[in-house]
């Protein structure tokens, strides 16, 4: 039986990862004619403006009086992302991921007049390219399958779901967005498949540097390398199991275990390091119930790393020169959240026609990124709830128009941060 990106063979199979989750959505429509193609184009693209009522000076939170009552504003492209994948036959696919953060980035070379008509370089804008996703995959049978490659990590609701048509938020939930990397991909060894109601993954990748974690993050920063290469020097594992069993509901367990302490270029050698390994071990339970008109999602992710007052220490006591953030970083975080949304257009037969849908929808997170600390560090602002509402229209499928009005609830000693969002996106096969 012929194999196909976006046919029989991956429509089958449970959302993983945005080739996964395109697939599943486009299945109605495109899987007859994909079946015709080994060729599969397709992408997802986001457009948002926000207005902060509050302020993004350094200091807001060291010297929280001196910034009251401001403002700012920020349009952005958080992500657009253009998939191709191809299927050779005989069970061997690929797949590429190909992301433009933030608009991307530019540069050029110009002449400046003021400066006596010297070259310089110069960055006219900031973001960034990057190559989300790259593997080769053998499919034996749908409970077994085996990739290598640029495999997005299936930890956490938000790793596994993060079209901008999985979530109501216009930003993706922003505890998980801000604790763990974000898309959270590695070049490693993914074993999945299914059977049944029951969906599996098991993988293999290199460990986390936690030179590069800190306080407002927690590992966030672990997952990227400022060199040509990922340094391997520890290795790391993850899992996820995903069960439907109940129609229209998906139940989600998934975790993450490694050492980090001497994932880095930097010498970590010396009694004083003796025995420090840093080990992040993450567990997470996530779930969606979709029944067309009603839709809710939550999650709960809970990390915690070993010796973390040690690796406090010595990234603080790194060169300024160095690609540590010369942070604290906490020895557990959280993130807990919850949406629910109602298609309103849903009471009317008229309204729904042709497919539209617009969701009133609520959301609540709280997460803090120095939940437990080895020593008393007076980081409170890491902690937060976030209360949003807002409503996603659907003039078609693959398109939704977003709009949300948020509040993020701080320790009493800090402003609270509300701000007000609008977006558009897609989320869809081209080919």
């Amino acid at each position: 039986m012929k194999h196909s990106i976006i046919g029989s063979a991956i429509a089958a199979f449970s959302m993983l990862s945005p080739v996964q989750s395109l697939a599943h959505t486009g299945a109605d429509s495109t899987s007859t004619s994909a079946n015709h193609s080994r060729l599969s184009v397709g992408g997802y693209g986001e457009a948002v403006m926000t207005r902060n009522f509050y302020s993004d000076k350094p200091h807001r939170y060291s010297s929280p009086d001196l910034y009251r009552n401001e403002s700012h504003g920020r349009f952005d492209l958080p992500h657009v992302v253009v998939f191709l994948g191809y299927d050779f036959g005989h069970g061997w696919s690929m797949s590429t991921e190909i992301e433009f953060e933030h608009g991307g980035t530019e540069s050029a070379v110009e002449i400046e007049n003021e400066e006596g008509g010297e070259y310089e370089s110069e960055i006219e804008r900031g973001g960034e390219v990057a190559l989300e996703q790259f593997w080769i995959q053998k499919s034996f049978m749908p409970q077994l399958n085996l990739r290598a490659g640029m495999i997005v990590v299936p930890v956490g609701a938000t790793n596994s779901h993060h079209l901008p048509t999985e979530f109501f938020g216009v930003y993706r939930p922003e505890g998980e967005n801000t604790i763990m990397p974000c898309t959270w991909h590695e070049v490693g060894l993914s074993l999945w498949g299914r059977a049944g109601a029951w969906r599996y993954e098991a993988m293999l990748l290199p460990g986390l540097d936690s030179e590069r974690f800190g306080s407002q993050g927690w590992i966030h920063d672990g997952s990227a390398s400022p060199f040509e290469f990922k340094i391997a020097n520890s290795y790391a594992g993850a899992a996820r199991i995903d069960n439907y069993s109940v129609s229209g509901l998906r139940l989600s367990v998934s975790g993450y275990v490694g050492n980090s302490f001497r994932n880095t270029l930097y010498p970590t050698d010396g009694i004083k390091n003796r025995g420090v390994r840093g080990t992040v071990a993450i567990g997470s339970f996530d779930f969606c119930y979709d029944i067309r008109r009603l839709i809710v999602r939550g999650h709960f992710d809970y990390g915690h790393l070993s010796d973390s007052k040690h690796i406090s220490d010595f990234n603080i006591s790194m060169s300024k020169n160095s690609t540590s953030k010369r942070q604290k970083v906490a020895s557990a975080a959280l993130s807990t959240g919850i949406e629910a949304g109602y298609d309103l257009f849903s009471l009317s037969r008229q309204l729904s026609s042709g497919g539209k849908r617009l969701y009133l929808f609520g959301r609540y997170d709280y997460y803090d990124s120095m939940y437990k600390m080895e020593r008393d560090m007076d980081e409170k602002w890491c902690a937060r709830q976030r209360v949003a509402v807002g409503l996603n229209f659907y003039p078609i499928r693959d398109i939704v128009i977003k709009g949300e009005y948020a509040v993020g609830l701080l320790d009493k000693r800090y402003n609270n941060e509300p701000s007000l969002s609008l977006g558009i996106a897609y989320a869809g096969w081209f080919l």
